[in-house]
């Protein structure tokens, strides 16, 4: 019955409509992935301002293990939104984790610096950059799914591709506007507040990816399970509890993208030292 049900993945199967799914989920994701990286961006100028200052190694190292973080909890918030979309939708899914690194990344962009509160600022930090993790992990597999079932079978791989590169374009729009301000403005202005802006920022793109998401619809396949009344009601046992498939994900996890992650992230990052 299932497999009836997902044998069209839309209604309206045109071009047209499926680059407008497929523009909507990248904007906000690549939107996402900005917020995300915009931490990592600024680490020579954030370090030094979250962190105690007199060892500027100490600060670098910390900053980085904070900025480790959001990689760290990016599978929690996967499994954890994931089975929200499963369970209530994909848009809803979508419009709270858009939500939540929003607001989080608007977050540092007000808050106190080391030498304002003392050691509540990184501790804030972190805890920020958590939710950063959580909002990330959860946006970005919630978009590829989200696509590939708006998508004909046979091209759900070019399609979801498109979701896929907007990590690289995030990172290069957080170093475009880096770039940019710090040329607008002395360095001193910059390292005081400017350094705020990039964060604040986000709250514009935010609001105006919100909008456009709150007039998508919910993903057909879903829609169409869930009103035949054959949608999981416990999605994480339903993944996990077969060994096949935590096979797979602890394979995909701890080797070929550990890997990979390690060099990619490295090559991005070493430059800003």
């Amino acid at each position: 019955m299932v497999s009836r049900l997902m044998g069209v993945n839309s209604e309206d199967g045109s071009p047209q409509a499926i680059w407008r799914v497929i523009a909507a989920s990248a904007a906000g994701t690549m939107i996402e992935w900005y917020d995300f990286y915009i931490f990592g961006s600024l680490t020579a100028v954030l370090s030094l301002k979250f962190y105690p200052p007199g060892n500027e190694t100490f600060a670098y190292i910390a900053y980085l293990a904070t900025f480790a973080v959001g990689f760290v909890v990016r599978p929690f918030g996967a499994l954890f939104f994931g089975q929200i979309g499963d369970l209530v939708g994909r848009k809803y899914a979508f419009l709270v984790t858009l939500s939540i690194m929003g607001g989080a990344t608007a977050l540092i962009g007000l808050l106190p610096t080391f030498n304002t509160a003392g050691w509540f600022a990184p501790l804030a930090l972190i805890v920020i950059r958590t939710l950063q993790g959580l909002a990330v992990g959860g946006e970005y597999g919630g978009a590829a799914v989200y696509v590939a079932e708006h998508v004909p079978d046979n091209r759900r791989g070019l399609y979801t591709s498109f979701i896929q590169i907007t990590a690289m374009l995030g990172l290069f729009v957080s170093l475009v506007v880096v770039l940019l301000l710090e040329q607008s403005m002395p360095r001193e202005a910059f390292n005081a507040w400017g350094w705020r802006l990039p964060f604040l920022l986000s709250l514009v793109l935010i609001c105006v990816s919100f909008y456009v998401r709150l007039g998508m619809k919910e993903s057909p396949i879903f829609a169409r399970i869930k009103s035949a009344g054959k949608s999981s009601t416990q999605p994480l046992k339903d993944a996990f509890t077969k060994w096949e498939n935590l096979k797979q994900v602890l394979t995909i996890l701890f080797g070929a993208t550990a890997g990979q992650g390690v060099i990619a992230y490295t090559g991005q990052f070493y430059s800003l030292f």
